[in-house]
């Protein structure tokens, strides 16, 4: 919708390409749009979200880097540090 009019647009998931993964209810994106239609679509680099699934990490793998999967509520998968656990947000 656009903040000054209030116009919806409708995007196609192809503009969006993988940032349809990271997509938040109320999430404000930057269009471009040309002849009415909207070309091209910037979502944010960042994002605040809550890891909703991950593997516990191992006791003593906090002494070197590494990284484990984990879900987060837009239904992505990340890479997150060995200490970040289900239920936060980061």
């Amino acid at each position: 919708m656009d903040q000054t009019t209030f116009e919806d647009s409708i995007i196609s998931k192809q503009l969006l390409g993988d940032g349809v993964k990271y997509l938040q209810d109320n999430m404000v994106v930057e269009t471009i749009i040309y002849k009415d239609q909207v070309v091209k679509v910037d979502v944010p680099n960042f994002i605040i979200a809550t890891i909703i699934e991950a593997d516990p990490g191992l006791k003593g793998d906090s002494s070197r880097a590494g990284y484990k999967p984990a879900k987060i509520d837009t239904g992505a998968s990340v890479s997150v540090p060995l200490f970040y656990r289900t239920g936060r947000d980061h």
